[in-house]
């Protein structure tokens, strides 16, 4: 009998209860800001004894005296020039002339004396017009 009243005492199976919807909660206060912590300094290194600062000394190659040909003579004139001063005058006689491209800046139209230096071309790119250039000078 000990073991038929234990059998009744055991509940039946029960069947999962519906979950009921959670209820609204008051939205959580948001944490106050935090202070972005004070960052850390590398400890100061003693700067190293400098130099004393020496001028830059232009490229002897660039500087040398270089005689243009008939041709560029022309444009630049007849004197010996380093290169560095015939790319310039170069740049005054296309800017003088307005024979730089309108449309690509890169490119500069050549009338009849820079048609003879720059081989018969018509148009070259400005990276282009030092490497026919170098050909002139002797």
């Amino acid at each position: 009998m000990a073991t038929a009243k234990k059998a009744a005492k055991k509940p039946a199976a029960k069947k999962p209860a519906a979950k009921k919807p959670a209820a609204k909660k008051p939205a959580a206060k948001k944490p106050a800001a935090k202070k972005a912590a004070p960052k850390k300094v590398a400890p100061k290194k003693k700067p190293a004894a400098k130099k004393p600062a020496a001028k830059r000394k232009p490229n002897a190659a660039f500087m040398k005296p270089l005689t243009p040909s008939a041709m560029l003579a022309m444009v630049v004139g007849s004197a010996p020039l380093p290169r560095t001063e015939v790319t310039k005058k170069i740049w005054d006689y296309i800017k003088k002339n307005k024979l730089q491209d309108a449309v690509n800046r890169r490119l500069i139209n050549a009338d009849e004396k820079l048609r003879a230096v720059f081989g018969g071309k018509g148009k070259v790119s400005m990276f282009e017009m030092t490497k026919l250039v170098s050909n002139h000078l002797k």
